[in-house]
This record gives C-alpha cells, sequence and structure tokens, in this order.
C-alpha cells in the first residue's frame, strides 16, 4: 500500500538515486559504528546506511511507517516523538570502540521543528562523534553564518559555540516526493573537542537577549541586561548583536560565570 506524505509530520520523501548515493558517502558509515536516524520516511537513505553498518537504530514518529520499518530484521525502531529521545542512552548502549560512549545522528529533519531538534541534540553533543541532517538550506546558511552577515544569529553563536559546521552537499526540491517549495542541503556538524566551558543556559539566555532586537544598538537590549546583573566589565554594547564574533559571546558569558562565583 502506498504511503501518502502526511503534512502535519512535514513529510517529504527523498527519491534521487544519484542523490542518496552521495549523501551516503559523505556519511561514509561503517561497520558495527553506533548510528541513529531521525526520520527514515519510506527507508530511502535507511536501506544503504544498514547495509554498510550491519545494524541502525531509526526514530519514527508515524505509526504506519514504524509498522513497515519494524520487518526489517535490522532495524531497531523507536516510535517517538524524537524531542521525547534520550539520545544519552543510546549512545551508552552503542559503546565505541575505545570504550567511550559516542553515536554518530544522520536524518532528513523536517523542516518545522529542525531547529528544537538541533537545540535538544545540543545538550549531548559530548556523547555524539558527528551529525549529518539534511535541513532548509536557508537554515543552515544561518546555522554557518559569519559575523555581520544577514543569517548571522542566535543560531549561529549557539551551534558554532559547540560545532565545527559546513554545507556539504546541495538538494534541489525535484529530489523529493511531494517537491519541498525550498532548496535543502546537508550538513556535517562535529562537536568540538574542547568547547569553552559555559553556563549554558547562562549563554543561551545572554544570545537570546543580545538578538531579540537585533536592528538595534546592544545597549537597547543586552546593555539593560548586563545592568541589571551589575556587570561592570568591558563589552562594547554600541554595536549590533550581528557584529559580535561567537567568541566574544562566549568570553562574556565567562566573565559573567566568574562574577557569580565571585557573589
Amino acid at each position: 500500500m502506498k504511503h501518502i506524505p502526511r503534512k502535519r509530520f512535514g513529510q517529504h520523501f527523498l527519491t534521487d538515486r544519484a542523490v542518496i548515493e552521495a549523501i551516503v558517502r559523505a556519511i561514509d558509515p561503517q561497520p558495527g559504528q553506533a548510528m541513529v536516524e531521525i526520520g527514515p520516511g519510506l527507508a530511502a537513505m535507511t536501506q544503504p546506511l544498514v547495509e554498510r553498518l550491519g545494524h541502525l537504530t531509526v526514530i519514527e514518529l508515524d505509526r504506519d511507517l514504524a509498522v513497515q520499518l519494524r520487518a526489517h530484521p535490522q532495524l531497531t525502531v523507536i516510535e517517538s516523538d524524537v524531542l521525547k529521545v534520550d539520545f544519552r542512552i543510546l549512545a551508552a548502549a552503542g559503546i565505541a570502540a575505545e570504550g567511550a560512549p559516542q553515536l554518530r545522528v544522520v536524518g532528513n529533519l523536517p523542516y518545522n521543528i529542525s531547529t528544537p531538534i538541533l537545540f535538544h541534540l545540543l545538550d549531548v553533543a559530548d556523547v555524539v562523534e558527528d551529525q549529518h541532517f539534511m535541513l532548509q538550506k536557508e537554515v543552515i546558511d544561518r546555522m554557518v553564518a559569519r559575523p555581520s552577515t544577514s543569517d548571522y544569529g542566535r543560531l549561529s553563536v549557539m551551534l558554532q559555540w559547540r560545532y565545527a559546521m559546513e554545507n556539504v552537499l546541495f538538494v534541489p526540491p525535484q529530489s523529493f516526493d511531494p517537491p519541498p517549495r525550498v532548496d535543502s542541503a546537508i550538513v556535517r556538524m562535529v562537536p568540538r573537542a574542547e568547547p569553552a566551558n559555559v553556563d549554558v543556559a547562562l549563554f543561551s539566555e545572554l544570545v537570546r537577549v543580545a538578538f531579540s532586537q537585533r536592528r538595534k544598538l546592544l545597549r537597547h537590549s543586552l546593555g539593560r541586561w548586563l545592568e541589571g546583573r551589575q556587570f561592570a566589565g568591558q563589552f562594547d554594547v554600541q554595536r549590533r548583536a550581528e557584529e559580535v564574533p561567537v567568541e566574544q559571546f562566549i568570553a562574556l558569558a565567562l566573565d559573567l560565570q566568574r562574577l557569580q562565583a565571585i557573589k
């Protein structure tokens, strides 16, 4: 029975064999690696992945698709909303050769909830080896954006603090059924081995406040927020948030942590 793509799940199924092969080459799965695929759908990418891995864990929200996937003997199927899945547990179940829990994560992410998924995985980056995701090209442009560009924002800062990222492959709309109304691309995300040890909640709030009025100078937003925290250090608020490099946001967060420790 043919599966009809469900709009509420943001389903667009990859059908272009050449593109699928290019994605799998970019991921480069090796036998025995612990890998999780988010949103396997009709298994277009799942099949070539599991052929190389030997076993693959997949997360699928659509009940009908989950039933079909369970018929595959080399798949472990988790029927769930990905935002409710504890990836730390999945990593612990797939111990890497050197003894450290390491997980590789791949997927064609639903474009309507791609950002929440990225932030959900941010919390477990310490147990992830790498991530390869199909995303709306516009989102990837924001993820890898440099300062002083229109794409640079909260997503850029939060993810660049924790990952080295690159856009590895363009995917046109006609590669899907049904074709989305946007261009897509594949992003590679490799967690940084030694990220700055920032308080994630504090850093996240700082960056959110900074970009809350991105067209105004920071003194209107972050400047007032810093005053409320009695911050007397050096930070130029006579500029816009998009002009501040990731490293300077990190340095500010670390200064605030030291201030809190003194108090």
